[in-house]
């Protein structure tokens, strides 16, 4: 009889130590992160808080800071053009699939970090910011044609009487149009919403933004509406430790206001329902942000990197637009950091460029995400 107890003893023990082993195992099939061409195609400058758009198959990310030079903020804009994957064994990782960075002409405008870029009409458009001396913001903005490989300047967001400037501010990009919103002065933080058309070359003022007051915030464009989500946004409601938990979608095509910003669920534990038990840290700001539609549970936005109260953070997480819920992912692969650049292009996520707690180190390293593939921390 101790013969057969100790048996079932070991079973059991055995049983246990393999479900504590699979319940670590949070990120198995749970997505991947494959390495790509460094950022600036192998320059060795890293870059944080940079500003991006995307036209056609190629991004495009320029300004931002090197801490190695931090009252020299930068004007550099690199293309890059994403390389096709082989089908097949290691087509993933292979050097076909890495994909090339070109220097394209300088942003004309005063060097800067914490800029915004967007899309629409055909163009490129970088924004506000904070100059050298991380004391003075803008207000301009710049655009760059990728036909001519020139740029111009843009309407300065104002409206006729004075210049709204400002620095990690959000931005919505569709087809004809741009939107820029939230940010902050150093001081104050927005809510104030503007709509750019390069048809006039005016900046227009919307409705206000009816959630928190942000910087730092996330956006994605799914279905010709917006999303924003997460970023910084002191003593106010609808957060935690500072960092903003309500979530909204905006329809740029309504024509009741009433239903323009339609409010999401929450990305904190805020319900008594079960959804949202384990969302313990997709609260952040100053993160990366892309899309990739068609995964094989559908359509998808990700959100990775950033900062919360305390540190850099390397959690990922998908979220389900049909369901309006969001799912752990694997880890961003690179180091924690905060103020990378998040990039959709040929429906495809990439990340890079972002730096570490108190801007000691920039990154150069470039990475594409993989829903589906299996996580392995050991690549």
């Amino acid at each position: 009889m101790k013969r057969i107890n100790y048996t079932l003893f070991v079973l059991l023990l055995v049983s246990i130590v393999f479900s504590c082993t699979r319940t670590n195992l949070n990120y198995t099939e749970n997505g991947n992160w494959a390495s790509r061409t460094t950022f600036g195609g192998g320059n060795g400058i890293g870059v944080g808080y940079a500003a991006s758009f995307v036209i056609g198959n190629n991004a495009y990310v320029g300004t931002g800071v090197n801490p190695a030079f931090p009252s020299q903020k930068l004007q550099a804009v690199w293309m890059y053009t994403p390389g096709t994957i082989p089908k097949g064994a290691g087509g993933v990782d292979s050097p076909a699939a890495q994909g090339t960075w070109t220097a394209v002409a300088n942003f004309p405008g005063n060097p800067r970090s914490n800029a915004v870029g967007f899309s629409a009409g055909g163009q490129g458009y970088i924004g506000t910011g904070l100059a050298n001396d991380g004391i003075t913001i803008y207000s301009d903005f710049w655009a760059y044609n990728p036909g001519t490989g020139a740029w111009t300047q843009a309407g300065s967001l104002a409206d006729g009487i004075r210049s709204y400037p400002r620095y990690d501010a959000a931005s919505f990009s569709f087809d004809s149009v741009g939107y820029v919103l939230t940010g902050t002065d150093g001081t104050n933080y927005f809510g104030d919403v503007w709509r750019f058309s390069p048809a006039t070359g005016q900046w227009v003022h919307q409705d206000n933004f009816p959630g928190n007051q942000r910087s730092g915030a996330s956006t994605f464009i799914y279905q010709g509406q917006g999303y924003i989500v997460a970023g910084h946004t002191p003593n106010t409601k609808w957060a935690s430790g500072n960092l903003a938990y309500d979530f909204w979608r905006f329809n740029p095509n309504s024509v009741n206001t009433d239903i323009t910003w339609i409010r999401l669920r929450d990305i904190y534990n805020t319900s008594p329902a079960t959804y949202d038990d384990g969302y313990t840290n997709i609260i952040r700001y100053d993160a990366a942000a892309f899309v990739i539609l068609g995964t094989l549970g559908g359509d998808k936005g990700y959100i990775t990197c950033g900062a919360n109260s305390a540190s850099d953070i390397n959690f990922t997480w998908e979220y389900d637009f049909a369901t309006d819920t969001w799912t752990q992912k694997a880890p961003f692969k690179g180091t924690d950091r905060t103020g990378p650049v998040g990039l959709t292009v040929e429906n495809r996520g990439f990340v890079t460029g972002g730096l570490n707690t108190g801007a000691q180190a920039s990154y150069t390293d470039c990475y594409e995400f993989f829903p589906n593939m299996v996580y392995n921390p050991y690549d």
